[in-house]
């Protein structure tokens, strides 16, 4: 047996004891239907691969990874959606999304056609990623298949059919993200040669190819639930200034301390910084990507069904793309700089951010006015408390990471997590306050939205 497939077995096992728990000790699997559990592993063994791969993929972070997995979680609904009481299928919601019921068969097993439309949609919104990892994608799509024929015993004709289903699904899907011609056009270049930055006192701009605009049209992509036009723009609350009285100022002094001290303390400050970071291609996952990792922890915890589950994905998938979207026309709107180019120039020429220890260059390569992180904490939280309440929580996503500091963290309230996460950015040198709070601002806004979207 592989490393691999050992690993999908220990999945396996993990789901099957979770989905069978809950906070009174633990109930017997026999209470627990032979399909409900065989689901609830499909979806979380295809999210668990998806968070490694995300860690690989490189040009996509945060902006095309948080579009990719609107869409795979849009699959994994629509897979489901006819055999949820209650739920109806999005291609009536959305213009150009065809999905024709008559193609699917009259006998689905839901376990295989989910696996079909996971292995499908991820292998395709996926991009860039190492060999090793496509041939993860067909181990894991082959090794759940052997397993769920095996221990349902369904027939050939039933497999055949559900894969028919899934994999049908997943094409339309993909067909009908291909109709936004805009991100398609985008992430084939995502720092484009033609955006120059506008020049003015106080503007972000780059000094370097590796520093240049990321994503600067991403403004004009898809979203599902709320547009940039919808969202409220709350322009910056303080102008640009030298004035060391200036308000300005004593927000780019605190980044400065709070980096520095966070470094030369070595202790909880520079733990939290590192932990939320996510900026890190092959080390770390994603900003988007680690919300998937809080929601399959609090699934798990939670014992959510599966039809909980997938509309959750779902809807925090949209979340995720819109607050994306919103965020980074705000932030080309704006162009507040990094604090790192404000601190060089007027405090310490020899300032370096908490960063630049993980990644090849000290400042993600975009404004700073909103925090992006913070927009995705609060777009995602906002969800996590409507679903389950504000409870307390922790967050094991770097659990066996040394590389950084990655120990689990606790919080009393889902609420406490999102705001960490936020002014984390802070002693990691790479935000000053206005970005983190207006984030936070900007993704309840945009979670509040989507937990209003009608699924019924």
């Amino acid at each position: 047996m592989s490393k691999f497939k050992f690993l999908i077995k220990i999945i396996v096992i993990v789901v099957l004891v979770n989905a069978c728990s809950t906070d009174d000790n633990q109930t017997a699997i026999e209470q627990v239907s032979v399909d409900e559990v065989s689901i609830s592993n499909v979806i979380s063994s295809w999210n668990t691969l998806w968070l490694e791969i995300d860690r690989y993929a490189t040009g996509m972070r945060p902006n095309a990874t948080a579009r990719a997995l609107a869409y795979i979680h849009l699959a994994g609904y629509e897979t489901a959606v006819f055999s949820m009481e209650g739920y109806t299928t999005n291609s009536g919601r959305f213009e150009e999304l065809d999905i024709n019921n008559n193609e699917r068969g009259e006998t689905i097993n839901l376990s295989v056609a989910l696996n079909s439309a996971y292995k499908v949609t991820i292998d395709h919104f996926m991009r860039n990623v190492p060999e090793t990892h496509d041939v993860k994608i067909n181990e894991l799509y082959d090794y759940l298949l052997s397993g769920l024929s095996r221990n349902i015993n369904i027939s050939e004709d039933v497999v055949s059919q559900s894969n028919h289903w899934g994999t049908y699904v997943a094409e339309q899907i993909i067909a009908y993200s291909e109709t936004d011609i805009e991100a398609e056009t985008q992430i084939l270049e995502p720092q484009p040669l033609s955006y120059v930055p506008p020049i003015a006192d106080g503007y972000w701009t780059f000094n370097e190819d590796p520093e240049r605009a990321l994503f600067p049209y991403w403004g004009s992509v898809r979203t599902f639930v709320i547009s940039s036009e919808e969202t409220t723009s709350v322009a910056p609350s303080m102008l640009y200034s030298t004035d060391v009285t200036s308000d300005y100022y004593k927000e780019m002094e605190e980044v400065y301390h709070a980096n520095n001290t966070a470094r030369e303390e070595d202790g909880d400050a520079l733990w939290l910084a590192e932990f939320w970071s996510d900026d890190a291609e092959g080390l770390m996952m994603s900003p988007p990507g680690r919300q998937i990792s809080i929601a399959q922890q609090l699934i798990t915890n939670e014992a959510l069904d599966y039809q909980s589950s997938l509309i959750l994905l779902l809807k925090l998938g949209f979340s995720l793309n819109d607050a994306a979207v919103s965020t980074w026309a705000d932030k080309y709107e704006y162009m507040v700089m990094r604090p790192s180019a404000y601190i060089k120039a007027h405090m310490d020429p020899d300032f370096q951010t908490n960063l630049y220890r993980l990644v090849y260059w000290p400042n993600p390569s975009f404004p700073g006015y909103p925090s992006g992180h913070s927009t995705f904490a609060s777009a995602a939280a906002g969800l996590f408390i409507d679903q389950f309440g504000d409870i307390a929580f922790t967050d094991r996503t770097h659990n066996r990471r040394y590389e950084f500091r990655g120990l689990k963290r606790s919080f009393e309230t889902l609420t406490e997590m999102a705001e960490e996460n936020a002014f984390s950015r802070i002693p990691l040198g790479v935000h000053i306050r206005m970005d983190c709070v207006e984030g936070l601002r900007l993704g309840y806004e945009i979670s509040d939205a989507v937990k209003t979207f009608n699924l019924q």
